[in-house]
């Protein structure tokens, strides 16, 4: 999520040939798309992967969805999507701000609707009525930290390690980009050095440098902060280049994570095939935004699209399987509908989190940690 999932700021540079910025028309096209990313994700937990979805249903996805399932499979590559979206939208955010405006900017997006899915989420869970296992209230409220993952913490949202991926690229670029002050040569610079670290460290094999430079999520960053540069400016050799070899790696570390041999007793099997297709279209997409194809695609309702795609990321998972146990096995609604219903079921949710928290909070947030004192 971000979701991730990172939060879009308002706006986003239209570059002249030259890659001086002039005005900030919002790129409706990137809310779009991440929408779609968050889609693909719930498809995946709701009929593309057995587990606890499973006891939602009443037996396996894949008999709720004999062919669909397979296709679902391919949808927690939405992660990777999402994760370059993030590389885009993140280096269009920091550039040319302050560290405090960044830190303030990122926190104020990220934590409203972050805490608000915790709490929930944990109510919800600890209901007698409801089947799935809560987490104890001490790790409840470590999760409000976001730190969870690397303190060995129960997680409730089942979608935060992918925030703990962004923290950590958010992490890296403050200190290395936006601190000393962003320019296009120390953007590439920062590329270039992450990605000769992330190999680097796969190759040392050494847990420290792992958790630092992620080698397995870097060229997903990385490739896009590449599109923002070539968003710049598209005649920009050194970003193009960025762009190229991150895709390379990225989809080697897909197969790598992603692909199995068939087997009989696997949920699906995934190709080596569809997942490189699916991540190379990922990247086709941004950039065919970053370079303006997409520009006609200006539609306001993809403004909403953007702004509750965060709020769904967070709380579908979970509540999602809730619904669909409620749908399901409660009313004896199908597999179609139900799936249908829970998800229009997550957006109104979203839409309920952007209106009343994150519009609420967000501002306040920003505003306190923007104070200078």
């Amino acid at each position: 999520m971000t979701s991730t999932l990172a939060r879009p700021v308002p706006g986003a540079t239209r570059p002249a040939e030259t890659g001086k910025p002039h005005g900030r028309p919002r790129l409706r096209a990137l809310d779009g798309l991440r929408l779609v990313a968050a889609l693909m994700v719930a498809a995946y937990h709701y009929g593309g992967r057995g587990g606890d979805v499973t006891t939602a249903w009443g037996s396996s996805p894949k008999d709720q969805f004999p062919t669909l399932h397979e296709y679902f499979a391919y949808g927690c590559l939405g992660v990777q999507i999402f994760f370059v979206i993030s590389g885009f939208v993140i280096c269009m955010s920091g550039w040319g701000r302050p560290l405090r405006s960044f830190f303030a900017s990122r926190a104020s997006r990220l934590l409203p609707a972050y805490w608000a899915a915790v709490l929930l989420v944990t109510a919800v869970f600890a209901l007698p009525v409801v089947v799935h296992e809560a987490v104890s209230p001490s790790d409840a409220l470590v999760n409000l930290t976001m730190l969870q993952q690397p303190l060995g913490v129960d997680r409730v949202l089942g979608v935060c390690w992918t925030l703990w991926a962004e923290v950590r690229f958010y992490a890296l670029f403050a200190l290395f980009v936006v601190m000393p002050g962003a320019s296009r040569q120390r953007v590439i610079l920062f590329c270039a050095l992450w990605t000769l670290g992330a190999a680097i460290a796969e190759g040392a094999n050494e847990p420290l440098l792992d958790l630092v430079l992620m080698p397995q999520y870097a060229p997903f960053f990385v490739g896009g902060v590449g599109l923002y540069l070539v968003h710049r400016d598209r005649k920009d050799v050194y970003a193009w280049g960025i762009v190229g070899v991150s895709w390379l790696i990225g989809q080697h570390y897909a197969v790598q994570d992603l692909w199995h041999a068939p087997s009989a007793d696997a949920f699906s099997h995934r190709t080596s095939f569809g997942i490189i297709l699916v991540v190379t279209l990922g990247f086709a997409a941004v950039t065919a935004i970053a370079l303006g194809l997409l520009d006609r695609a200006n539609w306001r309702w993809l403004t909403v699209a953007g702004a509750l795609t965060y709020p769904f990321y967070l709380v579908h998972e979970h509540l999602g399987w809730v619904v669909i146990h409620s749908l399901h096995r409660g009313l004896g609604i199908g597999s179609a509908g139900t799936f249908a219903l829970t998800v229009a079921a997550m957006l109104l949710l979203a839409w309920l989190l952007n209106r009343y928290v994150e519009e609420t909070l967000t501002p306040k947030i920003r505003a306190a940690l923007s104070r200078v004192r």
